[in-house]
């Protein structure tokens, strides 16, 4: 997979794709509920699994907003099965009941993530935005595994959270999930306009990695993961990710509901528009990603030892509050 003269990869592993911008939360750290986009028609959205299938891009997940507010849902992901392709999917959980539990299953997805970022009921509402919600989120992990599909849970680390995150562990163990995501906050959209009262400071993202790093290696019951490259710049930190620093670009890559390519649902600069350019162009030769894959040192991170190792941290988050995306991660904490 790899272009043996770059190290680069010959297509990203993972589409991270946005069906749509349209969802029924309005959650308080969403990148995308004030975004807004075109939508493509079902036979469109077949095109484009066409581009995946032959450029040999294994994974998709669907994201969004809410990706069961779109009807054609089981019959694009139906159809991408049939290609070979594995699908997964992030939901709140609101419309998964027993039924659309059995439709995921016949349609063949390999995970449905479930959004949960508090086992206390009336905070995870209030996070949400939509009371009920908790009970709902938790009512969709019971049937999916009723209905035999393999199921995760999602969880964004806040001010709301991060003390009390084996609470979230708990709740996984109830509820028949095998991996559950801690996820870093990125500092956009809403994210980015609530992040004085969400997000936490560096020390205490040092903190919390550290108990939470100890946590996974003490648990065998449930795969704990993280997706934050600052992560690396703890000491004695090991890991087998296939790239240094952040994923995106290098790893995945997103899809918007028109079908314009960015780096990551985090950060907003179209690379090109996967059923109107030449994929290939984009991959090998976008200034954007060439970018991101070739982050110069800058600020704190020049003449830092483990910059070699996070390389600046979440890019992201970097372009979010800086606007530049070899910035170093403001979550940094040295």
């Amino acid at each position: 997979m790899t272009n043996p003269l770059t190290e680069q990869f010959s297509a990203p592993l993972t589409f991270n794709w946005s069906l749509s911008y349209r969802c029924n939360f309005t959650c308080s750290h969403c990148y995308s509920r004030e975004e807004e986009c075109d939508e493509l028609s079902t036979p469109q959205l077949k095109q484009i699994v066409d581009v995946l299938v032959k450029h040999q891009i294994p994974f998709i997940n669907f994201g969004g907003g809410e990706p069961l507010l779109r009807p054609d849902l089981y019959e694009l992901t139906t159809y991408a099965r049939e290609q070979g392709l594995n699908i997964s999917m992030n939901s709140n959980g609101w419309l998964l009941d027993a039924a659309a539990a059995e439709k995921i299953s016949t349609a063949g997805f390999r995970s449905v993530g479930i959004s949960i970022d508090s086992a206390d009921a009336d905070l995870h509402d209030d996070f949400r935005i939509r009371p009920g919600s908790f009970d709902k989120a938790v009512n969709a992990l019971d049937v999916l595994a009723d209905a035999g599909v393999r199921t995760t849970m999602s969880s964004v680390i806040s001010r709301i959270n991060y003390r009390q995150f084996h609470d979230l562990l708990d709740l996984a163990r109830k509820y028949r999930v095998p991996q559950v995501y801690l996820h870093n906050f990125k500092c956009s959209g809403r994210g980015f306009k609530n992040r004085q009262e969400l997000d936490l400071n560096p020390q205490e993202w040092k903190e919390f990695y550290v108990e939470a790093l100890k946590v996974k290696e003490e648990t065998k019951d449930l795969l704990i993961s993280f997706d934050d490259p600052v992560i690396a710049s703890l000491p004695g930190y090991a890991d087998n990710s296939l790239v240094k620093g952040s994923s995106c670009g290098k790893l995945s890559l997103n899809l918007r509901p028109n079908g314009d390519i960015t780096p990551c649902g985090f950060i907003p600069l179209v690379v090109g528009n996967i059923l109107r350019d030449d994929f290939e162009e984009i991959w090998y030769n976008s200034p954007i990603l060439n970018k991101m894959r070739n982050k110069e040192a800058k600020g704190k991170c020049q003449g830092c030892g483990a910059y070699e190792d996070c390389l600046g941290g979440c890019t992201a988050r970097a372009f979010a509050t800086t606007g530049d995306l070899s910035e170093p991660d403001p979550h940094c904490w040295k």
